[in-house]
């Protein structure tokens, strides 16, 4: 008997998955993160080039995504002006989140393509994710399951407050 998660099961995912990358849609015409930026309401700061927001699907309070306004998929084709603002802008996201947090740690990452982990394979994002010691309860052994205990809207406002002028 091996002790520990064989798998994490987070099915609040496919309606996200779907909705992203379902039968039938134009995936440049139906791009989930370019629609959340146009959109403007889980926007956390807007740049020239890319924006802030928070994550629809979090894994922990505070997780935020750092994306560029144009559609693009792949890092590589990341324009040099795009990618300057892109990482001063992940910068500005942990400060952001140490801030409005005071997260033990955190986990700044790119899951590049879908077998790379990437729910939203055709644009390009950046995660920024605030982490705790001891932040795996009782939910993740026994449930398979994690707690995120803020509300979006919370989430939102608390890092908007925090991000760096």
């Amino acid at each position: 008997m091996t002790i520990g998660l064989d798998r994490v099961w987070a099915g609040w995912r496919a309606d996200y998955l779907t909705e992203a990358t379902g039968p039938g849609r134009d995936a440049d015409a139906a791009c989930v993160l370019c629609r959340v930026v146009a959109d403007g309401t889980a926007i956390i700061w807007l740049g020239e080039r890319v924006a802030a927001i928070v994550n629809a699907y979090p894994y922990t309070a505070g997780h935020l995504m750092v994306v560029p306004r144009r559609h693009v998929g792949e890092l590589e084709d990341v324009t040099g002006d795009e990618a300057a603002e892109l990482w001063s802008s992940v910068a500005r996201a942990v400060r952001a989140l140490k801030g409005a947090y005071r997260p033990d740690g955190l986990n700044v990452g790119a899951n590049l393509g879908r077998a790379g982990g990437a729910g939203v394979p055709g644009h390009f994002h950046v995660h920024v994710v605030p982490r705790w010691d001891g932040d795996t309860n009782f939910m993740t052994t026994v449930a398979e399951a994690r707690v995120v205990p803020e509300a979006l809207p919370v989430s939102l406002d608390r890092i908007r407050t925090a991000w760096p002028a």
